[in-house]
This record gives C-alpha cells, sequence and structure tokens, in this order.
C-alpha cells in the first residue's frame, strides 16, 4: 500500500546528489539530503489542491513530469489511479519510484527521461502535472516540457496542472525580476526564472491550454510553521538538528532562508490547472 505520509519512502536508495559537497550541491538537493521531502514552493497543502482540483480518479492514467522524491506520486497513488507512470532524470529518483506501490489495481512504472522529451506514446493520459521544476528552465525549455505534456494528453479529458514558484504583482519591474532570479540563483546553485501569474496562464496558452482553475500560496519553504506542517514535528526537529550539525550546510540553508525573507514580497508559489483548448470551428 502506498502511504499518503510525505515523509515516508525507501530508507536505502541513494539521495539525487548524493556524491557532491554542500557547498556545489543544488539547493533542493542539499534539502532532501537533510531529510526534507516536501521540496515544492506552496508545500503540501497547496499540492493537495491540485490533486483534488484535478479529480483524480480510478479511470485516470497519470503521468508526472520530474517526479523527484516521490512525495506527490505517493499522494497520488492513494487517490487510486488506473496508471502512475513517474518521469526523473535522475537513477536515483527513478529507483525511488520505481519501488512504489498502490492500494489497488494501478499500473506504477517509473522512466528516467526528459520531461520535454519523454519517450511516452502521445494522447494516453488524462492528467500530467508537473511541480518545481518549470521554474528552473528558461523560457525555450518551459515551452517545450508544456508542448510535451500537450502530446501526452488525450484530447477530450485531458488535465495538466502546474506547481510554481511565481513573481508578485503582475506588474513587477523587469529588472527587479532579473534581480530576484540572480539571487535565486546564487542561493540555489540553479538557474531559477519563476514568472507573474499572468506569465505562466499565458505559457499555458501559447501551448494550447486553456486555465480553469487557479490558486497561489505564500513561498514559505524554509519557514518553522511550513516546515512542520509539511513533514511533521519530529522530521522538522531532525532537519533542523542535521543542518547545524553541519557547518556548511547550515551556511547553504541560512543564505536560501535569507534571499527567500529578503524578496518575500516578491515571491509567492502558484499552481495552475488547464485543459486543452478546442481546436478553432
Amino acid at each position: 500500500m502506498a502511504s499518503t505520509n510525505p515523509s515516508a519512502g525507501p530508507q536505502h536508495t541513494p539521495l539525487p546528489g548524493a556524491g557532491l559537497d554542500a557547498a556545489r550541491m543544488p539547493g533542493h538537493w542539499l534539502l532532501a539530503r537533510l531529510g526534507k521531502r516536501v521540496l515544492r514552493p506552496g508545500g503540501v497543502e497547496l499540492t493537495r489542491w491540485m490533486l483534488d482540483t484535478a479529480g483524480i480518479g480510478p479511470r485516470d492514467r497519470v503521468i508526472e513530469l520530474a517526479a523527484g522524491l516521490g512525495a506527490t506520486a505517493r499522494l497520488t497513488l492513494a487517490r487510486g489511479p488506473a496508471a502512475y507512470t513517474a518521469v526523473d532524470r535522475d537513477p536515483a529518483a527513478v529507483a525511488t519510484l520505481g519501488a512504489l506501490t498502490a492500494p489497488g489495481p494501478t499500473e506504477v512504472r517509473a522512466v528516467r527521461s526528459d520531461a520535454a522529451d519523454t519517450g511516452l506514446p502521445g494522447g494516453t493520459a488524462t492528467v500530467v502535472y508537473g511541480e518545481a521544476m518549470l521554474t528552473m528552465q528558461p523560457e525555450p525549455a518551459k515551452r517545450r516540457v508544456v508542448r510535451e505534456a500537450r502530446r501526452l494528453l488525450d484530447g477530450t479529458a485531458g488535465r495538466y496542472a502546474v506547481h510554481e514558484l511565481c513573481l508578485l504583482p503582475d506588474g513587477l519591474d523587469p529588472a527587479h525580476a532579473e534581480l530576484i532570479a540572480a539571487d535565486l540563483k546564487d542561493a540555489l546553485h540553479v538557474g531559477a526564472r519563476p514568472l507573474t501569474p499572468t506569465g505562466w496562464s499565458e505559457l499555458l496558452a501559447a501551448e494550447g491550454f486553456t486555465v480553469t482553475a487557479r490558486r497561489t500560496a505564500p513561498m514559505a519553504l524554509l519557514e518553522p510553521r511550513r516546515l512542520v506542517a509539511d513533514e511533521g514535528l519530529l522530521p522538522a526537529l531532525r532537519i533542523a538538528g542535521r543542518a547545524l550539525r553541519d557547518p556548511a550546510v547550515l551556511r547553504r540553508v541560512r543564505q536560501m532562508r535569507r534571499v527567500f525573507r529578503r524578496h518575500g514580497a516578491h515571491l509567492g508559489a502558484i499552481c495552475l490547472i488547464a485543459v486543452p483548448t478546442p481546436p478553432e470551428p
């Protein structure tokens, strides 16, 4: 049976980035090494809203792009879809995802592939979703991933969902947006290019989707209240304890938190649900 606890998972599978030095490791891998399993900007609450609003049920064939450590996969499998396929480029993540099971007859598999070119057959999914991955892509790559999601979906019943970092407000000065992106890159050690809420909607529209639902949440990934809500009290304490015991890791975590707080007024989390736009008559 699949656990609905986001912190649950295989205990002996190497984590992505396990061989990298803490000073150079991408921020999300560093947090994963500390034991953090919910690595989504809006936390597990926004993820649950995404799954609820997408309406995943027993008849659905679900594909998760850049599925990572499997926290959302477990929540999806608990809903008993007909099929679930996880896509990720990292072999350690694919090994973890491939070991997941469901409480019912769900067909579960994990494939090592790129979200922009999965190699999966087109038109076979009723739900495709991805979290915290489009933000890390430049504009052309964002478009390729969204285009691939459109290709994978059944055009008559498909739903596409994204859960990403966003810039606030819609009219944010482009120079300020560039400053935020530079600070995020310096702290996270990966490129981060979040869009405004309108920018995200326009990206989906340009690749053949119509947004049907939208929700935003604060970006509070490293705030104590969110940490406890996402991970549970004891796991949150263990995460904090591990960080305190490693000076290099603690410096990185503090740097990330400073950047998130510095730009707190202009950083948020967003979830969009979209359906394929009907062709013009």
